[in-house]
């Protein structure tokens, strides 16, 4: 059954999801990139292209980074070198990968329903508060989800009598999500597609549609290469990446193997609040429609239920699967906001459908709900606001970077961060500022014939050695931190 909006409310969600693009792309070199992880895998970014080392991405100058892929890596430093680097450059990727969602989840919905269920679905998803975060945010997961989204979506599409290419497009989702997170996009794609087959009992129509041979070939000859070369290159990143990133991160509560920062350690079954904040305001929407209107949504659930399962099982997926990790972030629900949107969408319009047909108009309330649409980038303008009111803290070192160099009068003194430099620090100093993990080694810059400077958290300014303290005078305090410099 396809359902059609009026010309006004097609056109109305039309303008609503483009303004929700425009923003996301004017707001990203709005702000700093913000510690720790933005900070840290644009400076990933920025060494790969200066040192143009492109197979084994580097934590430092030397360090390897065994955490991720290079997928994102990559596009960052390409883009990079196209538009210099900058905030709006490290985060252009990430926005690329969120339109191809978008694009992909229209074409579902279109071949589905009607072009009108890919239009709300991707105006729903793009404008949940998680997805429209991390459409503008130096991450891995939005290519993550890109891949899973393509993958998910050919493979529907290539069992609904789609040509042979959903088939290849199938294994080119793997592709981006293997170099982009890893084998965990096997398992969140396998695992529902799996299911489903089995729930349907279609194994074999499912071995017959998908060219498992030919394009599981051109999948591993488009991944593994990489694989083996960054072992060969640098040993020691399978058994990492692998065993560390893939099993331990998951099963051990605050794992202390993390070589680049320290586990997220949250209670078991904390990913399924974190997946109703990810989708506000629709979370509550969803929650509603199924309260209020539990007829049409059993209705819904009937009259086509391979496709409902099949978007259920997508859906819960990641959220059984991190239901049981031990470590968490909000990122790992991601990958079920795209089916939500799409179940979000078909509730929607079915609701409308039923007003339509009994009351001979659409509810107030249901022509009103693109009007949610605009919370989250009106938060996210209120937010960058306050940031330059300095009403919110930033988490960045780019103030105090563009202080430090207005200031800096005698040549060759250094930049020396006590005890702990920021990733944003290395970053905005293109890796020129220094670490001085203890005192004494923060001893050796400060008994040579230059003036340097140095930076340390203000709460920490106490805890200066007095020999320090004689020799330094604070100049400023940026965002917690403040700079001292040598006294003469």
């Amino acid at each position: 059954m396809n359902i059609a909006l009026t010309p006004a409310y097609r056109r109305g969600i039309w303008v609503a999801l483009f303004g929700i693009i425009l923003v996301r792309l004017f707001s990203l070199g709005a702000y700093p990139l913000q510690d720790t992880t933005e900070a840290r895998y644009a400076e990933i970014a920025r060494l790969m292209l200066e040192t143009g080392n492109w197979v084994t991405p580097q934590f430092d100058y030397g360090i390897p980074f065994w955490g991720k892929p290079p997928l994102a890596t990559w596009l960052s430093a390409g883009s990079f070198q196209l538009f210099g680097v900058t905030e709006f450059a490290a985060r252009l990727p990430s926005l690329l990968f969120a339109i191809m969602v978008l694009f992909t989840v229209y074409i579902l919905g279109k071949r589905q329903r009607g072009a009108d269920l890919g239009l709300v679905t991707a105006f729903v998803l793009a404008s949940s508060i998680l997805f429209f975060i991390v459409s503008g945010a130096v991450l891995m997961d939005t290519a993550l989800v890109a891949g899973t989204t393509l993958s998910m979506v050919a493979f529907w599409l290539r069992m609904n009598n789609g040509s042979r290419k959903w088939g290849y497009l199938f294994f080119i989702g793997l592709v981006i999500g293997l170099l982009s997170k890893g084998p965990l996009a096997l398992v969140l794609v396998g695992t529902p597609i799996g299911l489903w087959a089995l729930w349907q009992r279609n194994l074999t129509q499912v071995w017959q549609r998908i060219p498992w041979l030919s394009g599981g070939l051109l999948m591993l000859a488009l991944t593994l290469p990489w694989y083996i070369l960054a072992e060969l290159r640098s040993p020691g990143f399978i058994d990492y990446f692998i065993v560390g990133e893939h099993w331990k991160r998951f099963t051990v509560t605050g794992w202390q193997g993390d070589l680049y920062g320290s586990a997220h350690a949250k209670p078991r079954g904390t990913i399924w609040l974190y997946a109703f904040q990810s989708f506000l305001p629709w979370a509550v929407l969803l929650l509603f429609i199924n309260w209020r209107k539990g007829s049409a949504v059993r209705t819904m659930i009937s009259s086509d239920r391979p496709w409902i399962i099949y978007l259920g099982l997508w859906a819960i997926t990641p959220l059984l699967f991190f239901t049981f990790s031990g470590n968490l972030l909000a990122t790992y629900a991601l990958p079920s906001m795209v089916p939500l949107a799409l179940l979000g969408a078909e509730s929607w319009m079915r609701i409308c459908a039923a007003s339509v047909a009994n009351h001979g108009q659409c509810k107030p309330w249901l022509k009103k709900l693109p009007y949610l649409g605009v919370f989250v980038p009106l938060l996210l303008l209120s937010a960058i606001g306050f940031q330059h009111s300095q009403y919110i803290k930033i988490k960045s070192q780019k103030a105090l970077l563009t202080a430090y160099s207005r200031i800096k009068t005698q040549p060759g003194g250094q930049l020396v961060y006590l005890l702990k430099r920021p990733f944003s620090a290395q970053f905005y100093s293109r890796g020129k500022a220094l670490e001085a993990k203890n005192w004494q080694q923060a001893m050796t810059y400060f008994y040579n014939d230059k003036q340097d400077y140095y930076v340390i958290k203000s709460s920490q300014l106490k805890d200066l050695p007095s020999y320090l303290q004689r020799g330094l005078r604070e100049v400023g305090e940026y965002n917690r931190y403040s700079l001292l410099q040598e006294i003469d």
